[in-house]
């Protein structure tokens, strides 16, 4: 099969997995789609833009929402290279009774690298998508939070771009919004459902966002991974420096975010 069918099934794979994904949310979570837009008529009605970029910063918020984040990093790869991901990151809420909700959360990666291994090349292509449902409190306290599985769905068309391997683990998120900012952090751990295999793998995110007026914000989304099978000295990544700016439409009662930044990478033993 020539290269470009190989990436034409894999989009076409990569699509069936999101409708499927999010075809049952979308079918029957309509009284919550409907509650989604009358909170977002009201926040756009009553207050400023900055309330709807505050709620829409929200990862287990009742809003329908599609995130694109674009992060560069640098110092990627053994010639301390420069890596891009574009992450689209479609999130709906769906409600599951009158004191919870379950939050579908699909991150689906565009990545361009450098050469990880020399003499390889660079590559660009589709990433592993993954997939979280977090079941949440419809109406949190001051502090807000999620928890459910992650799934990692093997998408990626070459090796370079992701562990090709079906695994999932346990995920939880936890924030505040105190004023102006939005912070907080997201853990998850994810296995390999092959006991042969090699994912073992840890991320942790902290984010902190300053929101302005005009529905612009600073944020600040530092990832730290741990990749338990790696050699010794090669299982943390730690990032040095992790900035960006964004801002946030809404068309038809549905929020559409834009965010990007940079940050350098380091390894740690």
């Amino acid at each position: 099969m020539s290269t470009l069918a190989s990436r034409s099934v894999v989009v076409l794979g990569v699509a069936c997995c999101v409708i499927t994904l999010l075809a049952g949310p979308l079918a029957g979570g309509l009284a919550a789609q409907d509650k989604t837009t009358e909170h977002v008529e009201v926040i756009v009605g009553e207050s400023d833009t900055a309330e709807l970029a505050k709620a829409s910063q929200n990862p287990v918020g009742s809003l329908i929402s599609l995130p694109l984040q674009n992060n560069t990093n640098f110092g990627y790869g053994p010639g301390d290279d420069v890596q891009n991901i574009l992450n689209i990151q479609p999130v709906i809420p769906v409600s599951l009774s009158k004191k919870w909700n379950l939050i579908n959360r699909t991150i689906i990666p565009v990545m361009y690298q450098r050469e990880v291994v020399t003499g390889s090349g660079s590559t660009t292509g589709m990433g592993d998508t993954s997939y979280t449902g977090f079941i949440s409190p419809r109406e949190p306290g001051k502090l807000i939070w999620g928890a459910g599985p992650v799934i990692s769905i093997p998408t990626r068309p070459d090796d370079a771009l992701g562990s090709g391997e079906w695994a999932a683990g346990p995920s939880v998120v936890l924030l505040a919004m105190p004023g102006s900012w939005v912070t907080g952090i997201l853990m998850s751990t994810l296995w390999s459902f092959d006991s042969d295999s090699t994912v073992n793998f840890f991320l942790s995110q902290v984010f902190a966002n300053y929101n302005m007026d005009k529905g612009w914000f600073l944020t600040s989304q530092p990832i730290i991974t741990a990749n338990w099978e790696a050699a010794s000295g090669e299982q943390w990544t730690v990032p040095i420096g992790s900035y960006g700016s964004s801002s946030h439409s809404c068309f038809r009662s549905r929020v559409l975010t834009q965010k990007s930044g940079g940050t350098f990478l380091a390894k740690l033993a």
